[in-house]
C-alpha cells in the first residue's frame, strides 16, 4: 500500500497532534530531556536539537538559563538535567511508558477512596488537587469524590499523593457494586480506546513511511508533535486491572508501538543533527 502524504497524516490525527502547537524553545528543550535515555544531556546536543526546528542556538542558550533559573534544570559543567516540576514529569511520562503488568500489582476487588474534607479550599488548591488525582489514574465519581480499584502502588508520584493527603480523608480495602458500564463511563474508556487505535495507525504510518529526507523538514516537526501526543494519552491511561477493561484494550499495543517508533524518531533525529550546520556551531 503506497504511503500517504504528510498532508493526510496530519488531518488524520489533527486534533490530537496539535499541528497548529507552537514550537517554542522550553518545549523543544524539555521534551529532548523528558524523551532521553537518561533526563541529562549535553548543551551541544540541546542546541543542535532545538536548531533542527528553526530556533537558534542564542534563543535555545537562553532558554535554558531561564530553565535553570526558574528550577526546571540544573547545569553541571556544560550538561543540562531535569529538575524540579520537570523531573516529576519525566517519572509520571517513564511510568506511562513502561509495560502495565509492570505498574500493576493483583487485585483483590477492593477501591481506593480520596473525599474532599470539609472547609472551603482556594482555586489554585481545587486545580492542584484535579491534576494530582488525574496524574494518579482517580476518577472523580462526584465533585470531591475520587476513586479507582486499588490495584497500583500506593506510593507511586509522592508529590501528587502528598497533594491527595492535604486535601482529602483517604480510605483502602473500599468496596462497590459499581457495574460495567458505570466504570467504561467514569473513567471514559470508550473515548481513550478511540484515541489509542488512531494514534498506533498514526504511528504505523509514519514508519511505514521512513527517516524524513532532509533535516529541519515540516516531517521531523510533525513526529514530533505526535509522541508529545501519544506520551501525553498514555498518560492519561487508567490502568484498571485486566478484570475490568473491555476487550482488545489497546494500551499495551500504543506502548509497544511507541517504544518502537520512540526509537527510530531518535535515530532521525540524530541523524539529522549531524547533517546540520549548527552543530559545528554549537
Amino acid at each position: 500500500m503506497a504511503t500517504r502524504s504528510l498532508h493526510a497524516r496530519r488531518v488524520a490525527v489533527a486534533d490530537l497532534v496539535e499541528p497548529s502547537r507552537a514550537l517554542t524553545a522550553r518545549s523543544v528543550l524539555a521534551s529532548a530531556l523528558l524523551g532521553a535515555t537518561e533526563p541529562t544531556l549535553p548543551s551541544a546536543a540541546l542546541v543542535t536539537t532545538a536548531a533542527l526546528f528553526g530556533i537558534s542556538s542564542g534563543a535555545a542558550r537562553t532558554c535554558l538559563w531561564r530553565m535553570v533559573a526558574n528550577g526546571e534544570l540544573t547545569a553541571d559543567g556544560g550538561t543540562y538535567s531535569l529538575a524540579g516540576p520537570l523531573l516529576e514529569r519525566r517519572r509520571r511520562v517513564d511510568h506511562a511508558a513502561r509495560p502495565a503488568y509492570v505498574s500493576e500489582r493483583p487485585w483483590d476487588g477492593t477501591w481506593e477512596l480520596a473525599v474532599v474534607a470539609a472547609g472551603g479550599r482556594p482555586a489554585l488548591d481545587r486545580l492542584d488537587l484535579r491534576r494530582a488525582a488525574t496524574a494518579l489514574h482517580l476518577a472523580e465519581l462526584r465533585e470531591g469524590t475520587w476513586i479507582r480499584p486499588d490495584n497500583l502502588a500506593p506510593d507511586r508520584l509522592p508529590s501528587c499523593r502528598a497533594v491527595i493527603a492535604d486535601q482529602c480523608v483517604q480510605f483502602r480495602d473500599a468496596h462497590t457494586d459499581l457495574g460495567a458500564e458505570h466504570i467504561t463511563a467514569l473513567f471514559d474508556l470508550d473515548a481513550w480506546a478511540t484515541s489509542a487505535r488512531r494514534l498506533i495507525a498514526a504511528i504505523d504510518d509514519e514508519l511505514d513511511a521512513g527517516p524524513p529526507q532532509q533535516a529541519g523538514t515540516e516531517v521531523l516537526t510533525f513526529r514530533f508533535l505526535l509522541s508529545v501526543a501519544v506520551v501525553r494519552h498514555l498518560q492519561l491511561d487508567p490502568h484498571l486491572p485486566v478484570q475490568l477493561l473491555p476487550p482488545d484494550w489497546p494500551a499495551e499495543r500504543l506502548r509497544v508501538d511507541y517504544r518502537r517508533y520512540d526509537r527510530a524518531f531518535k535515530h532521525d533525529l540524530a541523524a539529522a543533527g549531524r547533517s546540520s550546520p549548527s552543530r559545528r556551531r554549537a
